[in-house]
């Protein structure tokens, strides 16, 4: 995950040099569930999975992966769990298919049209991630993955911001009849 060209503190007229001994080997990859309850505070569920390129060991996140942040989720949240989706193809395999089936007394699922991130509200967070990413410089990927995690750790910690996310998508959180 490498952040876009950003602004720096430097003097004027004086371009910063940042020394990077990192040979940018390796990947931070970040699952993550905005979820609202009426009358709850907006939370943010997430994992991260980082990829040093050793043998034998996965890139990105499995099926097995996203299920068990479901399953967190649901055991954090203490209810049932109506979940949009976008089409991953490990959110539409048959193995996950087949695991909802499974959990259809606590787990519903929306899926997002072909390819709309307009309509995620998870695309706030990573916008917001990228530009708080800026100015930083890491010595390798391990330090990259405790960076994401501190300023994901800050932005549970914001409902408003949370709950911004949601209504620029244009989603509705309905509450529930009594």
């Amino acid at each position: 995950m490498r952040p876009p060209k950003g602004r720096t503190w430097a003097p004027k007229g004086r371009t910063p040099v940042l020394q990077v001994s990192c040979r940018g080997h390796g990947r931070v990859s970040i699952a993550a569930l905005i979820c609202a309850k009426p009358g709850m505070r907006t939370r943010l569920i997430y994992r991260t999975r980082t990829y040093h390129h050793r043998r034998h060991e996965p890139k990105g996140f499995t099926v097995a992966d996203f299920q068990a942040l479901l399953q967190a989720a649901h055991t954090q949240l203490g209810g049932p769990i109506s979940l949009v989706w976008d089409s991953l193809p490990e959110h539409v395999s048959a193995q996950m298919r087949a695991w909802i089936a499974a959990r259809q007394d606590w787990l519903l699922v929306y899926r997002f049209p072909a390819y709309a991130p307009e309509l995620n509200p998870a695309e706030g967070v990573w916008s917001n991630l990228r530009t708080k990413l800026f100015n930083f410089t890491v010595h390798g990927i391990d330090e990259l993955a405790g960076l994401i995690k501190s300023r994901l750790k800050s932005l549970q910690y914001q409902p408003d911001l949370l709950n911004g996310f949601i209504s620029e998508t244009g989603l509705i959180v309905i509450p529930e009849p009594a």
